[in-house]
């Protein structure tokens, strides 16, 4: 048991304990926390490779990705109708008697796919104010257009 000394001359002595029960709970929480995210390191680094199955074999030539057409590709759906943006060109197709024209958004994709044939992704956005239907339409258009890779952008163009 520890004491103080404070310096008095009468013979009284001051009793000290230390209290480790707050330093061990906190010793306890801190290496609980470390072990727990000590696991999740070791899990997020799996070897891939590591079975035979997924060994390289030597006389299998690497294979090349297919070609993509480079060019920025965006299909935008507004209050008047479509905007087909490629690269710096831009193809307005308005609505006809209020409806959206499809089929000649479809025929204006088919064109750019015949531009572009190695072209197989798009991005299309739409002005958050419409309803999420035409965004379907849109997407459809995009893939009955050759463009299975679609991504959507959100916030939609003004």
């Amino acid at each position: 048991m520890g004491y103080v000394d404070d310096g008095g001359e009468d013979d009284r002595r001051v009793s000290v304990d230390v209290n480790l029960v707050p330093f061990i709970d906190l010793m306890s929480v801190c290496i609980i926390f470390l072990l727990i995210t000590a696991v999740w390191s070791q899990v997020s680094m799996i070897q891939i490779g590591s079975s035979i199955y997924g060994r390289k074999s030597e006389d299998v030539s690497p294979i090349k990705p297919p070609p993509r057409a480079e060019i920025p590709f965006r299909l935008d759906v507004k209050p008047d109708g479509y905007v087909v943006v490629v690269g710096q060109k831009q193809v307005v197709v308005p609505k006809v008697g209020g409806e959206y024209d499809e089929p000649r958004l479809v025929a204006e994709l088919k064109m750019v796919k015949e531009l572009y044939p190695d072209k197989v992704d798009a991005v299309i956005s739409m002005v958050d104010d419409l309803e999420y239907g035409y965004l379907i339409k849109g997407m459809d258009a995009l893939l009955t257009s050759g463009f299975p890779e679609i991504s959507v952008a959100t916030g939609g163009r003004q």
